[in-house]
């Protein structure tokens, strides 16, 4: 669909429009070409590489022109990390914990550069970008705090109680290769490459295009915390091309993005028998109870559908509100979604950026339209927005979403939720489930106990009460992670670090071995070891 065919379905279906910001003419002052090309150094491309323009959703403008790592760059840079690799693990983790511990501050002191270079790169509203910035200081501060405790060699029950000393110890996989996206690209780089990087190993990082000087940015600062620099390199490329050298050469996987991407760097890991870790889609549910506290559900729905346009895969996409609430709740909701201000300008003025890419404009274009066109009713939204930048969408509800529609069981990646009501909670859970993705979801209630239960009962990695879904991406001590087609694996946590290490057991044996001894006979040695299996179970010993 065309520019002029949006407007011309704005005049029929005339939904009020969101506010507006003023447009922001030019990104220059807040991206000097300069600043663009000394983190263009950091990355390992050959003496004349392929470059690509790399344009500012916001604007249009060029950010960069990027240059491209082929293949041979690849091998090259795992090579310069695994150099690198051997005296990183070597050193304690205490030391290599210090390195976060000072890349924390430092995350913190450039807040307001990376708040600018995320908006230019993603085009996301700057409150929005700030998640990423908290989230990527926090994921810091836990793991130089956690990671002496997380490695730390630990004594398991030996065969024979008494007689058998057996420690477990963790050693790092080596050089991992780390593949993020263009939607999180600092929060996710940070999540999944420093627990890497401070359980010894090396990495090869693979930004995408799109957003790939963020991610050089915290490399940036994480050699300036003290870091070796060989030991974090970056390549660049497009998927189809860099991804899979960066899994041929790397000793573990950790890839963020598409379901379908997902399943080939998955097989490519098997064949190679490595292991990975996958974050993939979702079609995210959100349950509005009877006794939710509407005030709070309101500005926490706004959150969990729109935060960065929709382009976070732990967004809401599906809402269902008790039947009784419903009337009320969606009039307010979409009274205050067509509040949102709109706009593009490098400050907290705005409440909605723009999308990243064309391939996501056009896809929520197209599932919007799927739906209206065969009975869907768009209650706020549904329209492009030209007047404010190359990428705007805006914020988009809908009811009377069905199967048959694209958007019922697709992910769409962008600002648009269906609405449904529910009669009960057997209803309305089956309904969330009814999905191949299991990422996240949000519960609101007042009754801790059905929020709990509801919990436990729903298809999700993730499950959030009262929060949109900032409370479990937040809580970067726990676990996160998807079920179902929304990957392998989990970040965060303890999980999230030691996906990056291999357990090796050793076990001592003493006074006696695990055979027939002392002049017994095997006929013996078999009842007596028998007997002492018996007592072990008597007295509860593990």
């Amino acid at each position: 669909m065309t520019a002029g065919d949006t407007t011309a379905h704005a005049s029929t279906a005339a939904p009020a429009a969101p506010a507006r910001d003023e447009r922001l003419e030019t990104i220059r002052p807040h991206l000097p070409r300069e600043f663009a090309a000394r983190l263009v150094e950091q990355i390992t491309v050959g003496s004349h590489p392929q470059v690509v323009e790399v344009l500012a959703p916001l604007t249009g403008e060029t950010i960069v022109d990027l240059p491209q790592s082929g293949p041979g760059d690849v091998r090259h840079a795992f090579e310069k990390a695994r150099a690198a690799q051997s005296a990183w693990a070597a050193r304690p983790v205490g030391e290599r914990a210090a390195v976060l511990r000072r890349l924390h501050d430092l995350i913190l002191d450039n807040t307001e550069h990376l708040l600018s270079l995320l908006q230019v790169e993603t085009g996301k509203a700057r409150l929005h970008a700030f998640d990423e910035v908290a989230v990527s200081a926090a994921t810091a501060r836990h793991y130089a705090h956690a990671a002496g405790g997380y490695l730390k060699a630990r004594r398991r029950p030996g065969a024979i109680a008494f007689l058998t000393k057996t420690v477990e110890y963790r050693h790092p996989k080596g050089v991992v290769g780390v593949i993020t996206p263009w939607n999180y690209p600092l929060a996710l780089a940070a999540m999944d490459i420093l627990p890497a990087l401070v359980a010894g190993n090396g990495v090869v990082h693979k930004p995408d295009n799109q957003t790939a000087l963020s991610g050089v940015y915290l490399r940036q600062l994480a050699v300036q915390a003290g870091l070796p620099a060989e030991l974090w390199q970056i390549v660049t490329g497009d998927g189809p091309v860099t991804g899979p050298a960066v899994v041929d050469h790397a000793d573990y996987v950790a890839f963020t993005g598409s379901t379908r991407t997902g399943r080939q760097v998955a097989q490519q890991a098997a064949g190679r028998l490595i292991g990975c870790s996958l974050e993939l889609g979702g079609k995210n549910a959100m349950i509005v109870f009877d006794d939710a506290d509407l005030d709070k559900t309101l500005a926490g729905a706004l959150r969990a559908c729109f935060t960065s346009a929709g382009q976070l895969c732990i967004s809401i996409e599906r809402m269902y509100i008790h039947h009784s609430i419903y009337d009320q709740f969606v009039e307010r909701f979409v009274t205050e979604v067509k509040a949102l201000k709109l706009g593009g300008r490098l400050d907290f003025g705005s409440d909605i950026g723009s999308l990243t890419n064309t391939r996501q404009l056009e896809t929520v274009t197209q599932q919007v339209e799927d739906a209206r066109i065969k009975g869907a009713k768009v209650l706020a939204g549904g329209r492009r927005r030209p007047d404010i930048g190359p990428l705007f969408y805006e914020p988009t509800v809908l009811t009377d979403v069905a199967p048959g529609m694209t958007l019922f069981a697709e992910e769409t990646f962008g600002p648009v939720v269906s609405l449904y009501r529910f009669e009960n909670e057997a209803e309305v859970l089956k309904a969330a489930n009814d999905t191949r993705f299991g990422l996240s979801a949000s519960i609101w209630t007042r009754d801790s106990k059905r929020a709990t239960e509801a919990a436990l009962r729903m298809h999700a990695g993730m499950v959030n009460i009262n929060e949109a879904y900032g409370a479990a991406f937040g809580s970067v001590g726990a676990a996160t992670g998807g079920m179902g087609d929304s990957g392998l694996g989990r970040r965060s946590g303890a999980d999230g670090l030691w996906r990056y290490t291999e357990i090796q057991t050793v076990a001592r044996q003493t006074l006696l071995p695990i055979a027939p001894s002392l002049g017994m006979s095997p006929a013996r040695y078999t009842r007596s070891l028998g007997s002492a299996l018996r007592i072990l179970k008597a007295l509860r010993m593990r």
